[in-house]
């Protein structure tokens, strides 16, 4: 599967020295998810994603 699931979208333009939308993947990446922070420049916002099906555990049905 070639899709993603956005876990949370945070914008862009967060006060100098904040990382919200890191600090949200790596707290999901300390319960087990492979979340991932990439940016999406059609809305100015940085989305916390899971790839493919790996949110619920990467195995195949």
């Amino acid at each position: 599967m070639n899709g993603r699931t956005v876990l949370e979208r945070f914008p862009a333009g967060g006060p100098r020295g904040s990382w919200p939308a890191e600090e949200f993947a790596q707290a999901r990446r300390k319960e087990g998810l492979p979340a991932e922070v990439v940016m999406d420049l059609a809305t100015d916002m940085f989305l916390v994603i899971v790839r493919g099906g790996e949110i619920s555990g990467g195995a195949a049905a």
